[in-house]
């Protein structure tokens, strides 16, 4: 017999209603106290604000950024370099009569060989400038 068809049971109706009660139970709870918190009012310290040095703030979260970014100009770009099964260790190369040969691999190796942004030819400069 498919499972559609089968006899429903009283037992399961009566989980299945057990739970949908509780889960609505708990909602009711999380949403009342949600409520009770939004409708308390914050006293703001109005005379503090209006002596901000908004220099000073502007300078300070830049500054921060400039940290919290930096860090990230040594992480690998590519975390499977040096690896076996890198997909991105590949390269086309070419070579027209005597000419010095040309191939992809002048381009790809800073990222293939587990390179850092520090360590790209355009970006890497500009973000050692930029970041500290």
């Amino acid at each position: 017999m498919a499972r559609h068809a089968a006899p429903s049971t009283s037992r399961r109706s009566a989980l299945l209603k057990a739970g949908l009660t509780v889960t609505a139970a708990g909602a009711a709870l999380v949403g009342a106290g949600a409520g009770a918190q939004a409708a308390a009012p914050v006293p703001l310290p109005l005379d503090g604000l209006t002596r901000t040095d908004t220099g000073a703030a502007g300078t300070g979260a830049l500054d921060g950024v400039g940290y919290a970014l930096g860090p990230l100009t040594q992480l690998k770009l590519n975390p499977l370099a040096d690896t076996g099964v890198d997909p991105l260790d590949n390269g086309v190369g070419t070579q027209v009569a005597d000419f010095k040969p040309l191939g992809t691999n002048l381009v790809t190796d800073h990222v293939t060989k587990g390179g850092a942004v520090a360590d790209l030819p355009v970006v890497g400069p500009l973000s050692q400038g930029l970041l500290p």
